[in-house]
């Protein structure tokens, strides 16, 4: 059992749903990321999302885009990426690690070449936004050769057909994108959501986070009475983005640490 099934595993069996929070390497500046990642497990994250920075983000609304604008500018690369991760490993080898990203970055260096360094690395899952279920059969089958899990994302116009192959290449968990649209994006309809989930388990069996659209506690608690996961990236890039170098870590934690509280009320 890996450490996402191991993290799963164990916060079901105490009542608990996982918060997992995105960054985005390199945003502020690559000297702060992994101090960054630390904060977030002592501010009470199960898993955390590493977004690789990458020029045309397309699934990612201003904010997010901004934060790799911020990283690229330090000329963040995916080999950066995967040094954050190892660095991150020398105290922390429990808690997951997800890179988040696009195609464009893996195709440049190769799927075993990456799959080889980011098992080396540390790298429990990978999430490749523009890589289609259709198309990932090389793409599921190299990473599992390396036991790293293969994450998709579902959304509200998913067609049901789609559940099923993605149920069959799928591990970690699921990525429930609440909305349509970017991410940041408001009007988050729960009840929308949560019958979308109770289709999805029909064919899915693995855990489903929930991202999009979670900026506050209230949100997020609300989020985790029918999710097994509540996702947080935008909001978090906020307060990075709005905080002095100085406070950047304080006042992302205390964010995580607001969150954490309202998922665990009640």
């Amino acid at each position: 059992m890996n450490r996402i099934a191991q993290t799963f595993t164990s916060l079901k069996a105490n009542n608990k749903k996982a918060l997992i929070p995105f960054i985005t390497a390199g945003d502020p500046n690559p000297t702060i990321t992994v101090s960054l990642m630390h904060q977030l497990v002592q501010s009470g994250s199960d898993i955390i999302e590493l977004g690789v920075p990458f020029s045309d983000p397309m699934a990612d609304g201003p904010t997010i885009q901004r934060s790799s604008e911020r990283a690229l500018k330090h000329h963040i690369s995916l080999n950066n990426v995967l040094g954050m991760v190892s660095d991150f490993r020398k105290i922390d080898k429990q808690t997951p690690v997800v890179l988040m990203g696009y195609a464009n970055p893996i195709e440049a260096m190769g799927y075993e070449i990456f799959a080889a360094k980011a098992k080396i690395s540390g790298v429990d899952g990978v999430l490749i936004v523009d890589y289609p279920p259709e198309e990932s059969d090389e793409w599921v089958a190299c990473l599992k050769k390396h036991a790293i899990d293969a994450i998709f994302l579902l959304s509200p116009t998913t067609l049901k057909q789609r559940f099923e192959k993605v149920a069959k290449f799928a591990r970690g968990y699921i990525y429930y994108v609440s909305l349509k649209g970017v991410t940041g994006a408001s009007h988050l309809d729960l009840s929308e959501v949560k019958t979308m989930l109770t289709q999805i388990r029909e064919s899915i069996s693995i855990p489903i986070g929930v991202g999009f659209g979670i900026r506050d506690g209230a949100t997020a608690k609300a989020v985790s009475e029918f999710a097994d996961a509540v996702v947080v990236g935008s909001r978090i890039i906020e307060e990075i983005e709005q905080s002095p170098n100085t406070d950047v870590l304080r006042n992302v934690g205390d964010l995580i640490e607001t969150l954490r509280k309202a998922i665990d009320e009640d």
